[in-house]
């Protein structure tokens, strides 16, 4: 269930900041842009956003098992 909410959280972030930024780069142009450009940049956040989600462990634990090597080759070093 946890998964599952976090997942909705981050898909709900992505597509709002997805959708506001299309708005405003839309709303350059035209009203209607600007609401077509936020329903394409929700969309494209809302997938970027799920995207994210699934990988995001994935890359934490890329993230510290580079410290770990990086501290291993620093700790032999001050020897």
């Amino acid at each position: 269930m946890r998964n599952r909410i976090k997942r909705a959280v981050s898909r709900a972030k992505y597509a709002a900041t997805g959708g506001a930024v299309g708005g405003a780069l839309g709303g350059l142009f035209s009203p209607k842009a600007a609401s077509t450009g936020a329903g394409i940049g929700a969309f494209v956040g809302a997938m970027v956003g799920e995207k994210w989600a699934e990988a995001e462990p994935v890359v934490e634990r890329a993230k510290e098992s580079a410290k770990a090597r990086a501290g291993d080759r620093l700790g032999s070093a001050e020897s």
